[in-house]
């Protein structure tokens, strides 16, 4: 199936490029953006163009920003295209329901990405949750900024989620895994004084849980879940990638990354079964953190 990659940036070089020259189900037939390209892949400025000149490619995955995402995402739905969007899915949950609409009406399908579902251990540990209850929880979820989105100040404006593009990670794997919802309680949010978006949070969630994340880590990088239930305990560590019970390893492999390639293998599912995948409930965590977050300034941040 022949696909559009739209949006060539970090994510889209370091993930998205690999996993797709990977597949043996999708053929990157075309790139959409500004600025970048990518070796003998037909280049195009603008989505509108390349949606007009190739119709034969039925699906695109959209890597930009998220706020300059919505345009190009109805652009693609309306042109009767298969969607795929990195994660969130949009800058407000209303442009979520909009898109959710257009691609029904269409009558494509449509597939909101939460990368790190996808980790190697997440689904064992959903398993032995199943039966479980959750007596409390710790998230630590730490990062450095600079490494992983050097220069890209968006990331701190408004609409660019802050410390919460690597956060919506972790509430994507913790509302995957509980058998239960969780909503959130409270929240605290650090705010350079030179920007609009939060550079660390504090949230306090139901079942106990409490989630820790900052974008200044130095060092070691930071992606653990702890829980206590009542079976005992477990955690994830690696970004979900590697699994513990009662203290002791029980699966996955620390230094295997196969989120990528299985966010296109399930988009690939969902498209020769007429269906789409659209669950916000990391993004709503996300939404009453800015709703319900007390702001404290903190000192300036530059790249």
């Amino acid at each position: 199936m022949k696909l559009a990659l739209a949006g060539i940036g970090k994510i889209a070089l370091d993930q998205h490029l690999p996993a797709l020259e990977a597949s043996a189900v999708w053929d990157l037939a075309a790139t959409v953006s500004r600025h970048g390209s990518i070796e003998g892949v037909e280049a195009f400025p603008r989505i509108e163009a390349m949606l007009e000149t190739r119709p034969e490619i039925g699906a695109v995955s959209l890597c930009l920003p998220p706020v300059p995402r919505f345009e190009a995402a109805q652009a693609v739905l309306r042109a009767g295209r298969h969607l795929m969007l990195e994660k969130p899915p949009g800058a407000t949950l209303a442009e979520v329901h909009v898109l959710r609409d257009l691609a029904q009406a269409h009558g494509v399908t449509i597939f909101a990405t939460w990368h790190s579902r996808m980790a190697l251990a997440v689904a064992a540990a959903k398993r032995w949750l199943a039966d479980r209850t959750v007596q409390e929880g710790r998230i630590t979820w730490r990062e450095d900024l600079r490494k992983w989105h050097p220069g890209q100040d968006w990331i701190l404006d408004a609409g660019g989620m802050g410390v919460f593009d690597p956060g919506i990670n972790a509430l994507s794997i913790l509302t995957e895994i509980l058998p239960a919802r969780v909503h959130l309680k409270a929240a605290e949010l650090d705010i350079p004084a030179n920007r609009q978006a939060p550079i660390a949070a504090r949230l306090a969630l139901s079942h106990n849980i409490t989630a820790d994340f900052d974008f200044r880590q130095h060092g070691p990088q930071t992606w653990d879940m702890e829980f206590q239930t009542d079976a005992g305990p477990l955690a994830l560590r690696m970004g979900g990638n590697v699994l513990e019970i009662d203290g002791r390893p029980a699966g996955g492999e620390a230094s295997i990354m196969g989120e990528y390639p299985a966010l296109y293998a399930r988009m690939a599912e969902l498209v020769r079964r007429g269906a789409s995948d659209l669950d916000l409930s990391p993004m709503v965590l996300v939404a009453d953190a800015f709703l319900l977050g007390r702001r404290t300034l903190v000192e300036p941040f530059d790249f």
